[in-house]
């Protein structure tokens, strides 16, 4: 055996030439730019005579990225094909149907006059639970197909709501469809520093329908053991009573108010404050079922229904809690 090295089998020159000289020039590639319609003449930016070099981007010069003009249709395309979350977007709103004017009935009292029962969803304020601030209350009236009927919105300045919480006077606001108001509910201030007794200690509700005119007043009695209501007339007169639970405090149950004649024999109807749960126990978003018949006088109806927000304010309005001082 010989000590020589075997060596890679000779390649011809011209091979050899091939595999070591570069290209003087890139190849050419099919490009893929459609070019678009001439657009308007744009002057050349300052400190360029000639325009913006290749590769720079001007918002006055677009076309230096023929790339991202559409070559197709007249709206750019917003997403990527893929799994992107869907916005969220808010179910609209279904209104009961407007009735037909009827004589002897306050303007925009006609919805009453086709219902024997109706709900009052407060709405649920988040973020007063967080920062402990008072707001106004707002709640939407439906029936039973999910309609809604009215929009309540209270209507009090900062100060009053936070100074005096559950004991504020307030005025509410009712509102139809259109946005007119079409009924105002107020209250005015009590002081509770007397006898619990005393007619000054009294809460008071006013309704009016159409605002400025008084269809009725709902009348809080004291009672050592229930709350008791009695439902008066532009007059002042008794027209029914309201009678409630021993306590308004009760765990996993309904509270009933009983609508009743003045002898306190026949049952005319009910407000029934709905147990929700956690959003009961804790937050402030009550939900009110109000029932009467549906032949009843319609300011009667409308009373009743002021009675339910004077009953939340007084025994179901929670304050949000004040950290102590210390």
């Amino acid at each position: 055996m010989s000590g020589a090295v075997p060596t890679a089998p000779e390649q011809p020159a011209d091979e050899v030439e091939n595999h070591t000289k570069l290209p003087v020039d890139p190849p050419d590639y099919n490009s893929h730019f459609v070019p678009g319609p001439p657009g308007a003449a744009v002057p050349p930016s300052a400190g360029y005579p000639g325009g913006l070099p290749m590769g720079y981007y001007s918002p006055q010069q677009p076309s230096t990225f023929p790339l991202c003009h559409p070559t197709a249709g007249t709206h750019p395309i917003q997403y990527q094909p893929g799994k992107y979350p869907v916005p969220v977007q808010s179910a609209p709103v279904t209104w009961m149907p407007v009735p037909t004017l009827m004589p002897d009935c306050p303007p925009g009292l006609e919805y009453l006059t086709q219902l024997d029962n109706i709900h009052v969803l407060q709405h649920f304020e988040p973020l007063e639970m967080m920062t402990r601030f008072e707001t106004n209350n707002k709640y939407d009236i439906k029936n039973n197909l999910d309609q809604m009927v009215y929009t309540v919105t209270e209507d009090t300045d900062d100060f009053t709501r936070n100074a005096y919480r559950t004991l504020r006077p307030f005025v509410l606001r009712v509102t139809d469809y259109m946005g007119r108001e079409i009924m105002t509910m107020q209250r005015p201030f009590r002081c509770t520093c007397c006898c619990f007794c005393c007619p000054s200690t009294r809460q008071e509700l006013e309704v009016q329908c159409p605002p400025g005119v008084t269809i009725g007043f709902v009348l809080d009695h004291w009672n050592l053991c229930r709350a008791v209501y009695s439902i008066q007339n532009a007059k002042k007169e008794n027209m029914m009573h309201v009678r409630g639970p021993c306590s308004t405090y009760g765990c996993g149950s309904d509270s009933v108010f009983e609508v009743t004649s003045l002898d306190r024999v026949s049952n005319i109807g009910s407000i029934i404050r709905k147990w929700n749960g956690l959003m009961s126990g804790m937050g402030d978003a009550d939900h009110f079922d109000i029932r009467f018949p549906l032949d009843l006088d319609v300011k009667m109806k409308a009373m009743i229904f002021g009675a339910c927000f004077l009953i939340d304010f007084m025994y179901f309005e929670r304050s949000p809690v004040q950290r102590s001082s210390r």
